[in-house]
């Protein structure tokens, strides 16, 4: 079964004999589950299982022919157009591939990429045009950082930067004990940012690791519900006490599996 025949698949479930499901569907109620598969296929590649990696691209994938066939009938584009226009645009950005433009660092690619995108038209007002407003927050923050440290305006090291991420936290307490919220509000947005500054200095991509800190939270907090259940317990019935003691084994257990 070829590209092809996945986009024969999609124009038959949208016929008016096809699906009713399908067919109801518009670019804007198709949006969560476009979401939804990308964060899907994010968790498979955490995980790193091949089998789960390639369904999610393919139902990734599933959601991008949707859409093109949306725009298809709408008279407006369709997949061969998609297809085209990415192809076009990564030959013309690649030009130390595909021509005889000679780049050797990552840095000096990324430095011409952007340049790519001011010929094309973009990055005309400001050097944050072209970053979703719908990022995700802790995503968005870390390319507001890399844009304007692409121009000069960035620490020197991680030392400096875990300075700021103290001092903000000073400015944070003095904001709890003002009782103000507003202030205490700005103040938490303050260290946030920093840290993910911090992160992006020390190599890291913060919406990453909260997700995977997250998930471990998930798994050891499970942990404490199944002994509950084998104990026949509620988990309302057990002290603070008693839940660390199980959070402390879900940790050790962790670290012999």
């Amino acid at each position: 079964m070829n590209f092809d025949k996945l986009v024969k698949i999609m124009e038959i479930l949208r016929d008016e004999d096809g699906c009713p499901w399908d067919r109801e569907q518009t670019r804007q109620s198709l949006k969560p589950f476009l979401i939804e598969e990308a964060y899907e296929l994010l968790e498979a590649i955490e995980e790193d299982d091949p089998a789960k990696i390639k369904e999610e691209l393919g139902d990734l994938l599933f959601q991008i022919v949707f859409h093109a066939r949306i725009a298809g009938e709408r008279g407006e584009f369709d997949i061969q157009d998609v297809i085209d226009v990415i192809s076009r645009k990564m030959v013309s950005r690649h030009p130390h591939v595909f021509g005889e433009k000679k780049l050797t660092t990552a840095d000096e690619v990324l430095d011409r990429w952007e340049e790519y995108k001011r010929q094309e038209g973009k990055l005309k007002e400001s050097i944050f045009e072209g970053i979703p407003g719908n990022l995700p927050s802790l995503l968005k923050a870390l390319r507001v950082q890399e844009r304007v440290s692409r121009v000069g305006f960035d620490w020197n090291k991680a030392e400096d930067v875990l300075k700021r991420v103290e001092s903000e936290l000073d400015e944070f307490k003095s904001a709890l004990k003002e009782r103000d919220g507003r202030k205490i509000e700005e103040e938490f947005g303050d260290i946030l940012f920093t840290l993910v500054n911090l992160s992006r200095f020390v190599g890291l991509n913060p919406d990453e690791a909260l997700r995977k800190t997250i998930s471990r939270f998930i798994r050891r907090f499970s942990y404490i519900e199944t002994s509950a259940k084998q104990e026949g317990r509620a988990l309302a019935d057990y002290t603070i006490e008693e839940m660390d003691h199980l959070w402390e084994e879900a940790k050790r257990a962790e670290k012999h599996s």
